[in-house]
């Protein structure tokens, strides 16, 4: 069988040097090289330097890097930015590169370099690069306010490029109420409450998620018909009045056990009729793709939990199905990002 994206000695390049790929891309972002060729089209190397406050070596290294990887480009010896930055700046995306960036830089990569050790333990080891005793991300993320604003913060972002994925699939014809199970700080639900009127939604998390979703809640003006109750999902029952429970961006956390656990909690929670919504990014049953999800992997390997990962469509739309639900529908976004949302009904 011939692979969908055959690899060349190019490619193998950009696999072995890939670190150093990202070091540029968060660099420019950093330094704010691109903010200043955004603002400041076609500079010379030594513009750029003074701008950046950069001697000649480090901007020629900088500037070779960015080009070769196409982030910038290089006219009659100055430098723009390229076609895809300037259009994510164009779009008001950049934002959302820059913070992706930081997370990756942050977090991501120190708990990287225990991927393999995460492989073979099949666990999380990457998680000892943030301090504390919990055996989950977000727990440990309590005790360092400045990494969990930077998560919060970037959870945001990337909702913010899925989310219309989310908005434009999710039905609400005929539902009252939606509870947000796991909702973090709230942003899924705002953004459905947002584009359904005649709907209320409940946010559904740990006491520290509670006090920022209440917040963001107020913020967007939506406290009448947003509200935020405390508890643990699995071991405190879920809010009773609902009938559409969403699980977005959340069974990507946990193992196919804990999933089943949830999906059968959630189908007894429910009235006839109601629905569950599964948003999240997803891999394909053919497990050659797609790309994003999977290098997203490493993350989920070595960090969240120790049983995350992204799953496959048919893996969620079986546990639905167990669990007793009908009328599972997929409903695949457009997105550069591989999510998409999986409908059920009881």
């Amino acid at each position: 069988m011939t692979a969908k994206h055959p690899l060349t000695k190019d490619g193998l390049v950009g696999i072995l040097f890939g670190g150093g790929a990202f070091q540029m891309l968060y660099a420019g972002c950093d330094l704010g090289l691109f903010r200043l060729l955004h603002r400041r089209p076609a500079l010379t190397p030594a513009q750029i330097g003074d701008e950046l406050g950069l001697l000649a070596r480090p901007v020629q290294i900088l500037l070779l890097g960015t080009t070769a990887l196409g982030l910038t480009v290089r006219t009659d010896g100055r430098y723009l930015n390229g076609a895809l930055v300037e259009e994510l700046f164009r779009e008001g995306r950049w934002d959302i590169v820059e913070d992706l960036a930081e997370f990756q830089q942050k977090v991501t990569a120190p708990a990287s370099l225990d991927f393999t050790a995460s492989l073979r333990e099949n666990t999380n080891v990457g998680l000892r690069h943030i301090p504390g005793d919990a055996d989950d991300l977000y727990q440990r993320l309590a005790g360092r306010p400045d990494l969990e604003q930077l998560f919060y913060r970037c959870m945001k972002s990337w909702s913010s490029l899925a989310n219309p994925v989310l908005v434009d699939n999710a039905d609400l014809s005929g539902v009252t109420r939606v509870l947000d199970v796991g909702g973090g700080d709230g942003v899924n639900a705002i953004a459905l409450a947002e584009a359904n009127r005649g709907v209320s939604f409940t946010v559904f998390d740990l006491p520290g998620a509670g006090a920022i979703a209440r917040e963001k809640i107020r913020e967007h003006g939506l406290a009448g018909r947003i509200g935020v109750a405390e508890g643990d999902m699995f071991a405190d029952p879920f809010p009773a009045g609902h009938d559409c429970l969403l699980f977005a961006n959340q069974l990507v956390i946990w193992s196919p056990g804990q999933n089943r656990t949830l999906l059968r909690k959630a189908y007894e929670a429910l009235p006839d009729g109601g629905r569950v919504l599964i948003f999240s990014a997803m891999s394909d049953e053919t497990g050659d793709g797609p790309l994003y999800a999977a290098l997203d992997n490493v993350y989920f390997a070595t960090l969240p939990t120790g049983s995350s990962m992204i799953y496959h469509w048919a893996q969620y739309e079986q546990w639905l199905t167990d669990a007793g639900f009908s009328e599972v529908v997929r409903l695949p976004g457009k997105t550069w990002t591989p999510h998409g949302l999986i409908v059920a009904s009881k």
